[in-house]
């Protein structure tokens, strides 16, 4: 009984203990709550201050034309991908006409060297054989990615064929260590695993996205070329850099734009024999004919789908020019997903479980390269401004 009453006794001041100690825990976390709201603010007052400097040390003219070229990354791509698709959905039969229609574009940027020489001064890269020969090869493989694409897109919806051409991100790493001894990291060797098993992902369910007009042989087909497609524009990235390093010796704005010019052209007529031989010239009359919304609008996805491509190929050289491989990256990252969903909505694409999280894996693989490739930018220039140290008499 003595005992019970001690414990009576004690028990308002345990209370009173348990009392002080809860308020207490609240304080503490009130001013833990209170010192990461000051830490976040503090983080962002730092982001805006870096942002607004940046801004301030380019002309608004400059803004101006990344902000268009980024655009043109994210609308003419997807456009030019959604537009092949419509082509064959609609009516269209030929490989060699999609392939063609791809590089039929290249006056575009023809069309803004003129300037360039003329009232810019700017001289024109002295064209020596080694380079000619460099242009016309490079054109040839780009014929061949070109038709390699144009069968995908023939059996694949346009959401699984966007999702399998984002692979050249792992062709494009591998290629630019073997041939051009570009640096690699942790994070960029984790992002060509992640991508890769997205793609094992699609693989696996490619029965729950397939056309109904479309066997089994051709979507395995179709899912053939898109990856081989894939590795040969890794390699195309990867030997257009090496041409750079060894023949140009320079990387400006009107020196890429020559680069595209000329590989665009020689992909274009490499791919206008294939349609003579192939006389794909004469069946685009009777496919117009029996195209699903008639002539008119057979031709204009032709002539969108030549217009988008090269806008797309000048927005990213453009943003490359402007900013850095990094935004070039993180651009062509989001451009996977708006391609996919406006498949989805404007396309009716299936979208099955397994797509969406192969879309969300190749989206984490994507900034896996992109913190991969920031972090060897960083090293790179560190190295360049730290002074050498003095040697020893």
């Amino acid at each position: 009984m003595y005992g019970v009453c001690i414990c009576l006794r004690k028990l308002p001041i345990k209370m009173l203990e348990y009392g002080q100690n809860l308020k207490d825990s609240e304080e503490t976390t009130e001013a833990a709550s209170s010192i990461g709201h000051m830490f976040s603010c503090h983080h962002l007052s730092r982001f805006h201050s870096m942002a607004w400097e940046a801004y301030r040390k380019k002309p608004i003219s400059y803004w101006i034309l990344l902000v268009l070229s980024s655009g043109a990354m994210l609308v003419a791509f997807p456009a030019s991908s959604l537009l092949s698709r419509v082509y064959y959905a609609d009516g269209g039969k030929s490989k060699w006409i999609i392939s063609w229609v791809a590089a039929a574009g290249w006056p575009l940027p023809a069309l803004l060297l003129v300037p360039m020489y003329l009232f810019w001064k700017i001289t024109p890269t002295p064209l020596t054989w080694k380079l000619f020969v460099s242009y016309v090869f490079l054109g040839f493989l780009s014929a061949a990615d070109n038709l390699m694409y144009a069968w995908a897109y023939a059996y694949l919806p346009a959401s699984t064929a966007s999702l399998l051409a984002s692979s050249s991100l792992v062709f494009s790493v591998l290629f630019g260590y073997f041939i051009v001894k570009n640096k690699l990291n942790s994070s960029m060797v984790n992002a060509v695993v992640i991508i890769t098993a997205a793609m094992a992902i699609i693989a696996l369910d490619s029965k729950s996205d397939r056309y109904s007009n479309i066997s089994d042989s051709q979507y395995t087909l179709g899912f053939i070329w898109d990856i081989l497609g894939s590795a040969l524009h890794g390699l195309i990235f990867a030997l257009s850099e090496l041409i750079f390093i060894k023949l140009v010796g320079r990387r400006s704005f009107h020196v890429v734009l020559e680069q595209q010019v000329m590989v665009s052209l020689f992909a274009f007529l490499f791919t206008m024999i294939g349609v003579i031989i192939n006389n794909d010239f004469h069946g685009m009359k009777s496919e117009a004919k029996v195209f699903k919304h008639g002539e008119t609008a057979y031709y204009m996805v032709l002539i969108w789908s030549a217009v988008t491509f090269q806008l797309g190929v000048l927005g990213a050289t453009a943003v490359l020019y402007l900013a850095s491989t990094v935004l070039a990256g993180v651009l062509n990252a989001i451009r996977v997903p708006l391609t996919s969903i406006a498949a989805v909505v404007l396309l009716n694409d299936p979208m099955s479980g397994f797509k969406i999280l192969s879309l969300i894996i190749t989206f984490w693989g994507f900034g896996s390269y992109i913190f991969g490739n920031y972090s060897v930018s960083k090293v790179s220039s560190t190295k360049e401004v730290s002074p050498k140290p003095s040697e020893e008499p």
